[in-house]
């Protein structure tokens, strides 16, 4: 329940926010007759989403035993290899999201209204159908799909309502710190996954050691009990785990980590123009949506996530 809630309010977060700074745009710039289109694509994306989530669970019910087996190691892969790549994705474009949004909407409006409610729709599947393939991963390990559910919408409902706030300028939130401790317990999150594909690849005898334990939990792990809540949501491990397991899980959270919180190259300052001067030039209204990795910057105001030049391109 804790992995989906973490996963709904970091990819619900993200949606709010994209969905605040195009809205706020259309405000901005005299066009709001456009936002019901913004909310027609917003309003398919979810539909998408739903719709991935039934959809897994049915092909999984449909398939034979060995073959869910192996759909399930396959589908928790590509959670892994999906969420890794967005957490990437947002650290490296972060900074300049707002202005490259309004380029898209502009040259969007000016294909038509069906343009922009793609635009919507392509923006918040991404995070939509993440959280579709993530739920259903989690109810596949063997977590009740009540609590599943549950966990992803008390995320997605907590995002929303701090989008809503930060849009009003009714909070203040340094979402630098926000999405960078957001983006390494999802990483945490991914490496349980990646423990139960391997699991999963195992039983069906894909991948060898199955019967190589390195890890043997006593009942005081069980899924009932703190510690095996704890287990469950960071290691993502059974009552016993393989040799292979672990080491995937260590490697791939280990490297990943150190990969994400490394600091980005800075931009070199122009020859003749101080970095008071550059960082001046770049000043306005506090950024909402930066760069997982720098310097805290706090959202005040429906113009720090909508509108203003202050996002560094």
């Amino acid at each position: 329940m804790l992995s989906n809630a973490i996963i709904g309010l970091r990819e619900g977060l993200e949606a709010a926010l994209v969905v605040g700074i195009l809205l706020a745009y259309l405000t901005k710039t005299s066009r709001a007759h456009l936002k019901r289109a913004v909310w027609t694509g917003v309003g398919l994306a979810i539909l998408l989403s739903v719709g991935v989530s039934a959809g897994l669970q049915q092909v999984s019910e449909d398939l034979s035993e060995r073959s869910a087996e192996m759909f399930a190691g396959a589908m928790s892969l590509a959670a892994v290899g999906l969420v890794t790549w967005m957490i990437f994705w947002m650290r490296r474009t972060a900074r300049g999201l707002r202005g490259e949004l309004h380029g898209k909407l502009d040259a969007a409006i000016a294909l038509g209204t069906g343009s922009v409610a793609s635009l919507a729709f392509v923006a918040v599947a991404r995070e939509g159908v993440e959280t579709a393939l993530f739920l259903w991963t989690s109810v596949s390990a063997g977590q009740s799909a009540i609590a599943g559910t549950f966990g992803a919408l008390l995320g997605l409902a907590v995002a929303v309502m701090l989008g809503r706030l930060i849009m009003r300028g009714a909070l203040k939130m340094d979402l630098a710190k926000f999405f960078r401790v957001s983006g390494a317990a999802l990483i945490v999150v991914a490496g349980a996954v990646l423990s139960y594909a391997i699991h999963e690849f195992q039983e069906v005898g894909v991948l060898p050691g199955e019967d190589a334990t390195a890890v043997s939990l006593s009942s005081a792990f069980g899924k009932d009990t703190p510690l095996g809540l704890i287990n469950s949501v960071v290691l993502g491990f059974s009552n016993k785990a393989s040799w292979l397991q672990v080491i995937a899980w260590a490697v791939y959270v280990t490297t990943v980590m150190a990969l994400f919180l490394r600091p980005l190259a800075t931009k070199p300052v122009i020859p003749g123009t101080s970095a008071t001067a550059v960082d001046n030039a770049n000043a306005g209204a506090s950024v909402a949506v930066t760069d997982a990795t720098s310097a805290p910057v706090t959202a005040t105001a429906p113009e720090a996530v909508g509108s203003g030049s202050a996002a560094r391109n």
